[in-house]
């Protein structure tokens, strides 16, 4: 067997250690894994081996395309697809040996690295098994030289230690609200009957939860209105390829009990708390056992045979079946049907233990964000750290729920982002309204946590910080420098001192100030200090200047912490796009295949892709005021507008809205400048 487990992805090291000390050092070590050589990547490395310039070995690289998900780029497929690179390999010498080369080694085993959740843990030492060695990264951890599959060949037994971030956003959120509202909270025993967790994800506010959000999900979870965490169990289950055709029919007769039927009464007692739907690994195993009268064994034999997908097992599996139901009361209709309802779903069936296991934590989540919304957002931010796509969505979540999320602030903020209550922390404070959530220092782009601890420290033991003076005077660390002064300023961390133009245009100032004042330690105020030239300390005035324009606001907020806070850069087009375009959150939340829609926003990623016939085409990621949704651009409309597909630019597009797998897109017809 491979054993997963899921730990709180920031404790999954605490974990490794814990096994090597229960075990013994000599007895585990995290799996080694290969890279391999990619077609870019092998350009690069030939050229370079090979003693080329580094420009060559980039020009084509560059050349060659990325490849889509499950659908790889490889290096004859570049040169049949790009004419530009054909045209290259032919005419120039040292451009056909580099790539021929290339291909000899494209796909080759590159280098060694950490898996990355693989541990073996062996009987006897690892040595005896597998051979050992360090990691390539200077980190000392303990390897195998054997991949993921020759560690089984070898006999070993391979666990998945995975890191599970939820896990870590709900201790971190437990552990906040015993902070700030000294509330125990026993997260393992909540009441799993909440009313306002039901009644929450009834509304569809499924943001930053567990398993449970997307626009998929969402809708469904809408339709449904939970009421059981027996309902969160099956959906987590059937919310995937084949069993998500079930969840229309379950919805219905979760509202509709006269619509519960089964093909046989046998059924009933297998799958009456799904209201006769098919839901779990599980249920499939008990139809082959109590109607097909299959013994344990074969029924997993059938589970394993669905898994692989394998053709000559799934027909050997299908007529074994069908003779044992048959034999056994069931008519071949109903054998026939039974299998049809069987097939699509086994192969990406949850087993009802995992679906427990996740819809438990699914529960969890939802019921520190319905209970604890500021303090359960400010986790799930400061777990999301340093993805400002997700953090961007999650901003907009706690907009919607009217928890202003702020600026770092060197008074209030903390290393991440941080939960401040207006009521000082006192009773229930924070989920009583009136929350805000700061940035945290440390979320800042280009300043370190060294100095961030420095103002948190020096804030706590010395009290809030008056003035510029007194935080220059205060923060001794040699990090307050131009870099970290400059990040602080253009972030909003001082607003409270100064506005933020003036104290650019007197960043020299400043710094000179810093920099007297901290001459000789700092301590102006000593024995010595009172026997000094008055005259000769450091004095700090600030020159006037012009106040920060709002659109330079936004451009150092953007670039600092990965999103606009002050504004927005469609606030000007605003009035323009609510009369002529839709809400692209309402667009996403009603949509239908085919729909025409016109939406407008601000073009936040551009991926380009070349189609097998060798033409460009793009997906973009464009943005409004209520959310984001994913346009796709075929080669014909990218020709006519792809002076428009640039990013930060404001566009408004026209469209049909195209969904799969419950995801909405939109499917770009034509485009214009705002």
């Amino acid at each position: 067997p491979d054993i997963d487990m899921d730990y709180a992805d920031n404790r999954r090291d605490e974990m490794i250690a814990y096994a090597k000390e229960k075990y013994g050092a000599d007895k585990v070590a995290q799996i080694g894994t290969f890279g391999t050589m990619a077609a870019r990547g092998a350009v690069r490395d030939v050229t370079r081996a090979l003693g080329h310039p580094y420009s060559t070995g980039d020009k084509i690289a560059k050349l060659i395309p990325m490849g889509a998900q499950g659908f790889p780029m490889t290096i004859d497929r570049a040169l049949d697809e790009v004419p530009e690179l054909k045209e290259f390999y032919k005419k120039e010498a040292d451009v056909k040996e580099i790539i021929d080369m290339a291909k000899k080694i494209e796909g080759g085993a590159r280098h060694i690295s950490v898996h990355a959740a693989g541990v073996v843990i062996s009987p006897t030492p690892l040595t005896d098994f597998v051979p050992l060695q360090y990691d390539t990264k200077g980190e000392n951890k303990i390897i195998t030289q054997y991949d993921m599959h020759a560690v089984e060949d070898a006999g070993l037994l391979k666990f998945d230690f995975l890191g599970l971030k939820n896990l870590a956003i709900l201790a971190d959120a437990v552990l906040i609200v015993k902070k700030i509202d000294n509330i125990e909270i026993d997260i393992e025993n909540i009441p799993i009957d909440d009313a306002k967790t039901f009644e929450m994800l009834a509304r569809g506010e499924t943001a930053g939860l567990f398993q449970l959000n997307g626009t998929g999900m969402t809708r469904f979870l809408k339709e449904l209105r939970p009421t059981s965490i027996l309902d969160i169990n099956a959906m987590v289950a059937l919310y995937r390829p084949g069993p998500m055709e079930s969840i229309p029919q379950y919805v219905a007769r979760k509202h509709n009990p006269s619509l519960v039927e089964y093909l046989d009464p046998r059924m009933k007692d297998i799958l009456d708390q799904s209201y006769g739907v098919i839901t779990y690994q599980d249920d499939i195993m008990l139809i082959a056992i109590k109607l097909g009268g299959y013994s344990w064994l074969e029924a997993d034999k059938l589970r394993k045979a669905m898994g692989k997908k394998i053709p000559a097992e799934m027909r050997a599996q299908k007529g074994k079946l069908q003779d044992g139901l048959i034999k056994n009361g069931v008519s071949e209709e109903k054998a026939d049907e039974l299998w049809k309802l069987i097939e699509p779903f086994a192969a990406y069936g949850f087993n009802k233990a995992h679906a427990a296991s996740y819809g438990k934590v699914a529960y969890q989540t939802a019921y520190m964000k319905a209970n604890f919304p500021a303090i359960y957002m400010s986790a799930v931010l400061t777990a999301d750290s340093g993805d400002v796509e997700k953090i961007a969505e999650i901003i907009a979540e706690c907009k919607r729920m009217h928890i202003p999320v702020l600026s770092p602030n060197i008074n209030e903020s903390f290393e991440g982002f941080t939960a401040v209550s207006n009521r000082g922390g006192v009773g229930k404070g924070i989920t009583e309204g009136g929350d805000k959530i700061r940035f945290g220092l440390t979320t800042i782009k280009n300043f370190g946590e060294g100095i961030a601890s420095s103002i948190i420290s020096e804030r706590k033991s010395g009290g809030k910080f008056t003035s510029l003076i007194d935080f220059l005077d205060r923060i001794k660390d040699k990090n307050l420098n131009k870099k970290s002064l400059e990040s602080l300023i253009k972030a909003g961390a001082m607003d409270e001192f100064e506005e933020r133009g003036v104290m650019l245009a007197n960043l020299e100032n400043i710094l000179g100030y810093n920099k007297e004042k901290n001459k000789n330690g700092g301590d102006q105020d000593s024995l010595f200090g009172l026997m000094t030239d008055k005259s000769t300390i450091p004095t700090l005035k600030l020159e006037a200047a012009k106040p920060a324009k709002i659109s330079d606001v936004l451009t150092w907020e953007k670039e600092l912490l990965g999103l606009y806070l002050s504004g927005h850069p469609l606030d000007k087009f605003r009035e323009k796009l609510e009369g002529k375009s839709a809400n692209i959150k309402k667009v996403c939340e009603e949509a239908k295949e085919g729909i025409p829609v016109v939406v407008g926003g601000i073009v936040e990623e551009v991926k380009n892709i070349v189609t097998k016939k060798g033409d460009s085409m793009l997906f973009l990621k464009i943005s409004d005021l209520s959310g984001s949704v994913e346009c796709v651009v075929f080669p014909r409309v990218y020709q006519e507008f792809k002076s428009l597909f640039v990013l930060e630019t404001c566009i408004a597009i026209k469209g049909k809205i195209s969904m799969r797998n419950g995801v909405v897109s939109i499917l770009v017809d034509k485009a214009k400048a705002l």
